[in-house]
């Protein structure tokens, strides 16, 4: 450890390469993004080990990897970061109406499909040149624990690849700030006109073909969870790796999912779906805003939260009791 450090010969310039090859984990992908040469990024990185006293990256055959020193000094790094850059935005306060920037979400489709179309009603008005990056992110497959589940969400906002998580996960790390946007749950979606609808009893619900939405393809859901405590199972004859395209299935076909609530009410009438309220007691859940506390200091995604937070769906909220346990695959498989 160093005892002084001359600040006027550090290069505030080295804590930035740190944090892209902490997001690339890659010495040319790196110094492309930082529009250098890999010898630049190399010796860059030289002389970060030399000012921090540890290797830092570490070279593999796909290319490298922080030592634990690194990944320790990762979040201070990106806080130190964030800071410097407030105080520059404050020269000149971001201003929705006039900013052209483009700020990257992260949610599965059940939910973005939901908050997004608000989003895009409401942008040409207040911010007509702000750009909206929306990317897919989804649980780990068979993972019984939430947070371990979405942990790769949350390793996205620590690595500045998205802005914003919105995720059903409300137990987060005290690094992040959350807001709660809305209650789901889990409805059972059919074609118009399919038997189920007009007789939708747990013993015809069993009989049913059903569709799972999966991106794996692994058909277990937490549905099967729920009917194995009964001693049940289901047929499951198709699994799809997103709810859209489920839609577009089962307005052709006689299978059957489960599906959000909201989501469905949302969508649903553009296919030719109705849904039913689940004949068996299924998880709710909170769809939560999850952002980096330290990324509150930009007054951008601040803004981008304010008006998330303020998102509120219309489609109705089941009257049914809250489950004790969440499905871990809540907003996946089912």
């Amino acid at each position: 450890m160093l005892n002084e450090i001359d600040l006027s010969r550090t290069d505030l310039n080295l804590l930035v390469l740190f944090e892209i090859v902490m997001e690339e984990r890659h010495v040319g992908r790196s110094a492309e993004r930082l529009n250098l040469s890999p010898s630049a990024v190399s010796h860059g990185l030289g002389r970060l080990r030399t000012l921090l006293g540890d290797p830092l990256f570490l070279k593999t055959p796909t290319g490298v990897v922080p030592t634990d020193r690194a990944t320790e000094l990762a979040a201070p790094i990106s806080e130190i970061l964030a800071r410097v850059k407030a105080v520059i935005d404050s020269v000149e306060p971001f201003d929705p109406a006039r900013s052209s920037r483009r700020f990257t979400i992260g949610a599965p489709d059940g939910a973005s499909s939901v908050f997004l179309w608000q989003l895009l009603h409401d942008l040409p008005t207040l911010a007509p040149r702000i750009d909206i990056c929306i990317r897919q992110l989804l649980p780990r497959q068979g993972q019984p624990v939430p947070s371990f589940a979405w942990s790769d969400a949350l390793a996205e906002l620590d690595n500045r690849a998205i802005d914003i998580a919105v995720i059903p996960l409300g137990d987060v790390p005290a690094r992040f700030t959350t807001r709660t946007l809305y209650e789901e749950d889990f409805v059972i979606a059919m074609r118009a006109g399919h038997p189920l609808a007009a007789n939708p009893t747990p013993a015809n619900y069993y009989a049913s073909r059903h569709l799972v939405v999966s991106h794996s393809g692994d058909p277990h859901g937490f549905v099967d969870v729920a009917l194995a405590e009964r001693g049940l199972s289901r047929r499951i004859s198709l699994t799809v790796p997103n709810f859209m395209f489920a839609l577009a299935v089962i307005a052709e076909t006689d299978l059957v999912s489960a599906i959000p609530r909201r989501f469905a009410a949302m969508h649903g009438s553009h296919f030719g779906v109705t849904y039913v309220d689940a004949p068996i007691a299924l998880p709710r859940f909170d769809i939560t805003l999850v952002v980096p506390k330290v990324a509150m200091m930009d007054a951008g995604v601040a803004w981008l939260v304010s008006t998330l937070a303020q998102f509120s769906p219309s489609a109705p909220a089941s009257s049914r009791e809250r489950v004790a346990t969440q499905g871990t695959n809540s907003a996946s498989a089912q």
